[in-house]
């Protein structure tokens, strides 16, 4: 009698152990629970850069469709720091609940690698919910390179190395990266010229300090249009419907060559299914509303209907095709 009390007591405390979630926080992997009243309070989109910059945009965009579609507000908290990671080591250590989300960019599946030391693994730590947006981005060069097209670019910077320099808006940098890639496809060995942002870069690109550079289309495509600079091509799969009459690089003979500057949401690993899938189809059906388009293409961005499991693969994908390209850039950071 004596040991079936004592064993019912400790069925009694093993399930309201269980029930009060203290498994999960000691790491004994009790699946995630359902949650069909999500939201029932406001929902955090952490970014790890600062407010304005195109991450930031796409974060702000998303949260308003959330936030009418679901009636809670998703707030977007702007924690920039540590070339994203600061934000992405918080989210990944957030409760896996659904109220802690990761407007996440590009930049971080380079960092995985860029970064000896990072915390980080996006395949293992989160779980992907919806790819947001992609923008493409754009071979740009002075207008005094003698240079029409992609082809005839790639045969003056071999017939002119000591003085073909490409900017950039940072070592590291998703913009760098799509430099190296470039010269890994072609075997140039043009010499790389990084600066501290976009601006100066196409500041001094104007100026014919460099020669050539890769940006992000809302930056780079009003200085085409103004006749400052001369576009080549973009670097997506496909034309750019800001740009329609401008080739892609593997139109132009640099394959394979798919580079984009894309933006999505993350969670912490763990989240439960429902929630992933509930902010997945109010996204999904986001890219059909005519305001969301428009705003889109203010932005050179493009949106394709995904799936987690879609956006996930794509995530693993990144990851994997930037690592030998950040390895052969040499690339350093602090």
């Amino acid at each position: 009698m004596h040991s079936s009390s004592r064993g019912l007591g400790r069925r009694r405390i093993a399930a309201v152990i269980a029930g009060s979630g203290l498994l999960t926080a000691l790491g004994f992997g009790v699946p995630a629970q359902a949650a069909p009243d999500y939201p029932n309070k406001p929902v955090r989109i952490i970014v790890g850069f600062s407010a304005g910059g195109t991450t930031d945009v796409v974060a702000r965009i998303l949260a308003k469709e959330l936030t009418q579609a679901l009636g809670q507000s998703f707030i977007v908290e702007n924690k920039p720091g540590g070339g994203s990671n600061i934000a992405t080591d918080q989210v990944m250590a957030a409760p896996a609940d659904g109220y802690t989300l990761l407007c996440v960019a590009v930049t971080s599946a380079i960092n995985q690698t860029l970064y000896p030391n990072a915390k980080f693994d996006l395949n293992r730590d989160f779980d992907a919910v919806v790819l947001g947006a992609k923008v493409p981005n754009i071979l740009v060069v002075n207008n005094s390179v003698p240079a029409k097209n992609v082809k005839e670019l790639i045969e003056w910077a071999r017939a002119n190395n000591d003085k073909a320099a490409y900017a950039s808006s940072g070592s590291g940098t998703s913009i760098h990266m799509a430099g190296e890639m470039f010269k890994v496809r072609t075997g140039l060995k043009t010499q790389h010229v990084p600066y501290k942002g976009s601006a100066p870069a196409l500041t001094d690109l104007i100026g014919g300090q460099v020669q050539f550079m890769f940006d992000n289309m809302p930056s780079a495509w009003p200085q085409v249009q103004g006749g400052k600079l001369r576009a080549l091509a973009v670097t997506t799969k496909t034309r750019s419907p800001s740009a329609p009459d401008i080739p892609t690089m593997e139109e132009s003979g640099v394959a394979p060559f798919d580079v984009s500057s894309w933006f999505g949401l993350i969670a912490p690993k763990g989240t439960p299914k429902d929630v992933i899938e509930k902010i997945n189809k109010v996204v999904n059906a986001a890219f059909d509303k005519p305001e969301v388009k428009e705003a889109y293409l203010k932005l050179g961005a493009v949106a394709e209907h995904n799936t987690p499991q879609q956006y996930t693969d794509f995530i693993r994908k990144e990851v994997a095709d930037w690592a030998p390209v950040v390895k052969a850039s040499g690339a350093k950071v602090d």
